[in-house]
């Protein structure tokens, strides 16, 4: 079989093995209006040609816009009810105990890279943070020579045997960056053309951190200099005759008031006043060990009640509050957005456009917000763009896309 008609299926998809490289990056945070502004400066020329000649479509992310869920779907192609990473941060009621969704054993299903590489492609996966690394890597033998998955913030620490490359800092050619910096994206890119120059990977993965998106707008001189940044990176990419597809975990929206301070309902206080019988938990699902530009307030969380709590009365009474936008219960919420209940508490809250969702108010450190709250997580935070320096074939004008339909336009649509 030539390699035009192979293809490979996985998690109920089909994707065509792909002519010349492809590559699918997820910019962390990248809400539609940040290419457009990198564009207007005319120092985008990469992003400009995009706009104008490839496939430019807007996707809806996964609910909750989070990191973990969303790049997990991407990477397998299905909504969080089959790969089960449905948050970054889940409470165990078995174990009584809060848990970081970055293990392996938490995701039900093979990764896209997975099947390719099974099918004996070259797959190279480099990734900002390193709560991503054992997730997007699962199942790879990095012995072989044709698998490669690390992070930036640990490319000092990488071995043959667990990454597939010795000391990636040093193959770079550059510094480890601080983890709250616009360096650790830009590591990203750099280290995605090294590895493209060298090994030519069939299938390559580079997913961002938003720690500029969390502070800066569109528009806004850092945020434009970041994408200009990444415009540079793919145009050389492109040149060595890349198929580059972009998308998002998630957007970004303004969370604070007129004065600058975070927006927030701290639900755990507010319910701790009322007399309504059992307890009420509050487990915030954008917690991960990287609060200090979020303080963990984003605009999803998830309750856990106790058996003797009425939960009807609850949903009624946080309905209430100003700027919640809906409550569900644990069944209606799932349904909804394609989330296990297994992961899920039993009522799901999501607030509005500019409001967060916190805890106890003494249990958020928000000393690290220099600048007015920027946040996600919310159905405000949904749509995304879906790009690709391909013009589109067969792909129609009405489907819905979504942010993990990326790989099948990429692959299916564009090559």
């Amino acid at each position: 079989m030539t390699d035009d008609a192979r293809t490979i299926d996985i998690n109920g998809r089909t994707y065509h093995w792909p002519r010349q490289p492809v590559v699918v990056v997820c910019i962390d945070g990248s809400e539609p209006g940040y290419v457009e502004a990198a564009v207007e400066t005319g120092k985008a020329p990469f992003f400009a040609r995009i706009l104008a000649e490839g496939t430019n479509r807007l996707a809806d992310c996964v609910i909750p816009s989070f990191t973990n869920p969303n790049n997990m779907s991407i990477v397998t192609g299905v909504a969080p009810a089959i790969h089960g990473i449905a948050a970054n941060f889940f409470y165990d009621p078995d174990a009584d105990e809060d848990v970081m969704t970055n293990a392996p054993k938490f995701l039900w299903v093979d990764t896209i890279f997975k099947a390719f590489f099974d099918s004996g492609a070259k797959v190279a996966i480099v990734t900002a943070k390193d709560k991503l690394t054992p997730l997007l890597g699962h199942g790879l033998d990095f012995s072989s020579g044709r698998a490669i998955s690390f992070s930036s913030e640990k490319s000092d620490q990488t071995t043959l045997a667990k990454n597939g490359i010795e000391r990636a800092d040093q193959f770079v050619g550059l510094p480890v960056p601080d983890v709250y910096s616009a360096e650790l994206s830009a590591f990203i890119f750099a280290a995605g053309v090294k590895l493209m120059e060298r090994d030519r990977p069939d299938v390559m993965y580079l997913s961002t951190t938003d720690y500029i998106q969390h502070k800066h707008a569109p528009g806004a001189p850092v945020a434009n200099d970041l994408y200009i940044m990444m415009d540079r990176y793919l145009a050389q990419l492109e040149d060595m005759d890349c198929v580059i597809g972009l998308t998002a975990d998630h957007g970004m929206n303004a969370k604070h008031t007129d004065e600058g301070e975070p927006d927030v309902i701290y639900l755990q206080d507010v319910m701790d006043s009322w007399s309504l019988g059992g307890q009420a938990r509050v487990v915030l699902t954008i917690t991960d060990p990287y609060v200090v530009h979020h303080g963990a307030l984003g605009s999803f969380c998830t309750l856990y009640l106790s058996a003797d709590a009425d939960a009807y009365a609850y949903a009624a009474k946080i309905r209430e509050l100003d700027g919640v936008l809906a409550v569900y219960s644990r069944s209606q919420g799932c349904a909804e957005f394609e989330l296990p209940e297994e992961r899920m508490g039993d009522l799901i809250v999501i607030s509005e456009k500019h409001k967060v969702l916190g805890a106890k108010t003494a249990n958020h450190d928000l000393s690290g917000l220099t600048v007015p709250l920027r946040s996600h997580g919310g159905l405000t935070e949904q749509r995304v763009p879906l790009l690709v320096n391909r013009p589109p074939s067969g792909l129609a004008e009405d489907r819905r896309l979504r942010n993990f339909d990326i790989f099948d336009v990429a692959l299916n649509h564009a090559q």
